[in-house]
């Protein structure tokens, strides 16, 4: 064979394979460094998202929101120190700050709008009820907002 009529068919090829693979591999190590915050520490917020309605079903477990608490933030400087990047980068965006105000509407809105309709949430049970429901609420948004935000860092290469 000619070494002559291949060089000329592998020479036009080569600057655009070597560039493309040299950053796909940094911007998906890039992406990779901002490890996800897991579902467990969602948990956490849901407690406290909870935390209210807890209190008022029961004023013992102030103690045990407190430790929740400290608990929290225990875990957040600690084991969870790698990942402040991501939540700093979520707390920039607006979904995660719609998020944070819808959830705070929802909680007061709801109180509101069922004390106006004389159906006001006394019993130990009701007060359960909207604490379930606003943990599990929280809990699905928060892990909704992380996963757009990485999204978002995903296409800008971050």
């Amino acid at each position: 064979m000619d070494t002559m009529t291949l060089a000329p068919a592998a020479a036009t090829p080569v600057t655009a394979p070597v560039a493309a693979p040299v950053t796909a591999p940094a911007t998906a190590a890039a992406t990779a460094a901002i490890k996800p915050l897991p579902v467990w520490f969602f948990a956490f917020e849901g407690l406290m998202s909870a935390g209210y309605d807890l209190f008022q079903a029961d004023h013992r477990t102030l103690w045990a929101l407190g430790a929740l608490g400290i608990v929290n933030l225990v875990v957040s400087l600690t084991v969870l120190r790698s990942r402040l990047q991501l939540a700093k980068r979520m707390w920039r965006g607006k979904s995660t700050r719609k998020v944070a105000i819808g959830l705070l509407g929802l909680r007061l809105g709801a109180h509101l709008l069922l004390t106006l309709a004389g159906f006001a949430v006394i019993p130990a049970a009701g007060h359960l009820l909207f604490a379930v429901v606003m943990s599990a609420t929280t809990v699905s948004l928060l892990w909704y907002a992380q996963r757009v935000s990485l999204r978002a860092l995903a296409r800008e290469g971050l």
